[in-house]
């Protein structure tokens, strides 16, 4: 029997309008980076979807890449999507990307035209979707000339195959370059995806944020936990559960040292002091600038996603506690 959405899944939602656009988005989006992949428990991924949607999340985030295997998390949400929640599609914004290795040769990574229109061809079959919302180019391409990779997602969105066009991992000065021509094609461009963290600030070094300002665009903001980093999982020892045991990719266990131990514990006496978990104020923080749409979180059960999403009604940030926050990390 196919699901069936919660009656009251908009009552406490909280949504932001991305950039200047028709598009508003949940606070907190769910990102389908890790745990959807080949080996992870189908039921369970079910359970996120369905647990993630009845309280207001309606963006599901995902790339040509994600899984393992790539390809894989796209078809395990696109199972998902047509046999139990296709009802609720005009209910839900859906993104993809591609600009990493996806497949052999030439033309399976970076921003030729030929690349991402045929990538976003094989996503829309592992999705069983007729079109996405929006589709990203996930990384700047330093040898393709930047207005043949904006021409190919033009050519998308005027097609039909996505609605909008987003930038993933750029920085700012690429950016405003890529929104002119994006502009002279006539093509919507909305958001910007990047890595944003209490401790990961680089889109304010090299200028992302303030561009998305100026031009009127989103940003989305991936790892804002640090690979769970920021929040309880690891203050009292690594969790045999946890992504550092079953996946060491992308968090090390040798990143856990005493001197990052000593700082989570300072953060999380100030998140009690706020009324909240360490994960809640982490992403209640990269909220606090209004440029920033979206959080995206990755989640491994239900649980996680629920606390998460209380973040959306965070007290705002006193001076003093910013400062505070500064001083423990930098």
């Amino acid at each position: 029997m196919a699901y069936t959405a919660k009656e009251n899944r908009y009552e406490t939602a909280v949504f932001n309008r991305c950039g200047k656009s028709g598009i508003q988005l949940p606070v907190v989006s769910l990102g389908l980076w890790h745990n959807f992949g080949t080996n992870n428990d189908f039921e369970n991924m079910k359970n996120m979807c369905f647990t993630a949607f009845d309280n207001g999340i309606t963006h599901f985030d995902l790339a040509n890449n994600y899984g393992p295997a790539p390809g894989s998390a796209e078809e395990n949400f696109g199972k998902i999507l047509h046999d139990e929640m296709h009802a609720y599609r005009d209910e839900l914004i859906i993104s993809t990307k591609a600009g990493y290795d996806m497949w052999k040769g030439p033309y399976g990574n970076y921003g030729s035209k030929k690349y991402l229109i045929a990538s976003l061809d094989q996503s829309l079959k592992r999705l069983k979707l007729d079109y996405v919302d929006i589709f990203y180019h996930h990384r700047m391409d330093p040898d393709t000339p930047l207005e043949e990779t904006m021409h190919a997602l033009a050519t998308i969105v005027h097609s039909g195959r996505a609605l909008y066009a987003g930038l993933s991992n750029y920085n700012g000065e690429t950016m405003k370059k890529a929104a002119a021509i994006l502009k002279s094609l006539n093509c919507p461009f909305l958001i910007n995806q990047n890595r944003y963290s209490m401790f990961d600030r680089t889109i304010e070094k090299n200028g992302l944020l303030q561009a998305a300002k100026e031009e009127n665009k989103g940003i989305i903001a991936f790892s804002p936990l640090e690979q769970g980093l920021l929040s309880d999982r690891y203050l009292n020892g690594i969790p045999d559960d946890s992504r550092i045991k079953k996946d060491g990719r992308f968090l090390k266990e040798t990143s856990i040292t005493p001197e990052l131990l000593g700082k989570l514990h300072k953060l999380n006496d100030l998140a009690k002091q706020r009324g909240q978990t360490l994960a809640q104020m982490a992403l209640a923080w990269v909220l606090k600038d209004k440029t920033v749409t979206s959080v995206l979180i990755g989640a491994s059960k239900p649980s996680q996603i629920l606390e998460n999403i209380r973040t959306a009604n965070a007290a705002p940030f006193s001076k003093q506690e910013l400062t505070k926050i500064d001083e423990i990390i930098l």
